[in-house]
């Protein structure tokens, strides 16, 4: 390109993304952003409309724990570590948090590039949501688009049926009058009410709170453990089989996979670009939370662990535990939003009415979205498989090789990185060091989580279908007692 037209496409670039700052500075969304700014002090904003990078913060925090995840990784990291061991565990959980993070930054930077670009374009968002499909069709074409969306919607999809397990199974270690099915059932009715909350600028009250939630659930496992001391002939003989180690892995990778919401929660931001550490941050409170419980339930209870996925059910009741159960089984229904929201947003488009301003008539569009996720959580009752599965076959591709392709095609040419909205960050300031981090991460994830972890997952996914069946009444229960024999009668 001759230098004359590469200074003309430079200088034309400069002058949309000053642009693009601009609006990004004076609040982004359009009509909600001068709602937030007209109403600043009012209580509707201080509980409803959130946008700030506290707000961002939170949701990404309350998210990744619960990550679609709460009861799915939270409560499931001690089961993961009985397979790995406590060593691996450790490690995993801090590697694949810091690829989580880079690839959450690699998300930030192309939705930044996305938008200046389309506001370049006089594109108006006032009263759109962007997603991460529609980032993937402007800066890479419909094949892209189509890979996005449909990895994305599945993941999203079977995070959500997840949380309807979690919360059934939760539910039944303070009241097991009813079975695991039934408790499926009522949640599914009560999560459907997730229908009437607009956008992610409405869960600014509910991130707070489910963030909350979760760090009283972590230190009562973290504090519970320690006080319950090792279990009598407990052994840590982890890891032992090679399917089981990789299975485990393939759980962590999970647990850092929250991307999927990522584009959702950069919008609803008034200033986007203020999202790049954000995720980072997240991150870090996040292994304050992961590490000292698996650690200290894996501590307690060793190879127990190996039968039993979900920590609740090794710890002894108490108040403080059912404390833990309904403080998750909230946060589990504020989750559930969290996944299904960017579905809601993708049904809108596809019938025609994300544009409408009447939240009933939103809801009622968004109603046919979770009669399928009900009927999933009854067929699939066992989340702790499900959670390996879904991070080998979905998650490797949603949340690791997809951003990371995807931003070495966006600027694999010269004049795209000279023009990009956003330069490499100050630690890795070569575009080389980018291409080598994200050539790694696309390597390992493809042959490591989606290869060698989706065979062991599988495996393991199969195994508890053939034994328990689909449509499992009471997953995990524990066999009701024989009624003792009676007394022989005495004869005289």
């Amino acid at each position: 390109m001759p230098p004359q037209t590469q200074a003309e496409e430079a200088a034309i670039v400069a002058s949309g993304i000053a642009a693009f700052n601009s609006e990004m500075e004076q609040g982004s969304g359009g009509k909600e952003a001068d709602g937030g700014r007209d109403s600043a002090f009012t209580m509707k904003s201080l509980l409803w409309h959130g946008g700030s990078a506290w707000d961002a913060w939170f949701s990404c925090a309350s998210n990744q724990v619960a990550n679609l995840q709460v009861a799915q990784v939270l409560l499931t990291l001690p089961y993961s570590f009985s397979q790995l061991g406590m060593l691996s565990g450790v490690i995993l959980q801090l590697f694949y948090g810091i690829m989580g993070s880079w690839t959450a930054y690699l998300i930030s930077v192309l939705y930044v590039e996305y938008r200046t670009r389309k506001e370049m374009e006089n594109v108006s968002f006032s009263n759109h949501v962007i997603q991460w499909y529609e980032v993937l069709d402007g800066l890479l074409g419909r094949y892209w688009k189509a890979a996005g969306l449909a990895f994305n919607c599945t993941f999203l999809l079977f995070g959500s049926v997840i949380q309807l397990i979690a919360c059934a199974s939760n539910i039944y270690y303070i009241n097991d009058r009813l079975d695991k099915r039934t408790w499926t059932y009522i949640f599914g009715a009560c999560c459907a009410t997730t229908v009437f909350i607009p956008s992610f600028h409405n869960y600014r009250l509910w991130s707070f709170l489910g963030l909350g939630m979760t760090t009283y659930t972590a230190w009562y496992l973290t504090i519970a453990a320690v006080v319950h001391g090792q279990a009598e002939g407990v052994a840590h003989s982890g890891p032992t089989k090679l399917g089981l180690y990789f299975t485990g892995a393939t759980n962590i990778l999970y647990t850092f996979g929250g991307h999927a919401v990522t584009v959702e929660i950069m919008h609803a931001m008034w200033r986007p670009q203020k999202f790049k550490y954000i995720y980072l941050l997240a991150t870090l409170y996040v292994f304050t939370l992961t590490l000292p419980s698996a650690a200290a339930v894996y501590w307690a209870f060793g190879d127990q662990l190996l039968t039993h996925s979900n920590a609740f059910s090794l710890l002894p009741r108490s108040g403080w535990r059912d404390a833990a159960v309904i403080l998750m089984l909230i946060h589990q229904f504020i989750t559930f939003g969290f996944a299904c929201t960017p579905l809601y947003f993708v049904w809108e488009k596809v019938i025609g009415v994300h544009d409408t301003r009447s939240i009933c008539l939103r809801a009622l569009a968004r109603l046919p979205v979770v009669i399928p996720i009900w009927f999933l959580a009854i067929i699939f009752p066992f989340f702790g498989p499900i959670n390996s599965a879904v991070g080998a076959l979905l998650v490797s591709f949603t949340v690791y090789i997809i951003p990371a392709l995807a931003h070495m095609l966006t600027y694999r040419t010269p004049s795209a990185r000279q023009n990009a909205a956003e330069k490499p960050p100050f630690f890795l300031p070569s575009w080389a060091a980018m291409y080598a981090v994200n050539a790694f991460v696309v390597g390992w994830v493809l042959v490591v989580g989606f290869g060698i972890g989706g065979w062991a997952s599988m495996t393991n996914f199969i195994k508890q279908v053939d034994t328990f069946g689909l449509f499992a009444k009471c997953y995990q229960c524990p066999k009701p007692q024989p009624p003792p024999a009676p007394a022989p009668q005495q004869h005289h």
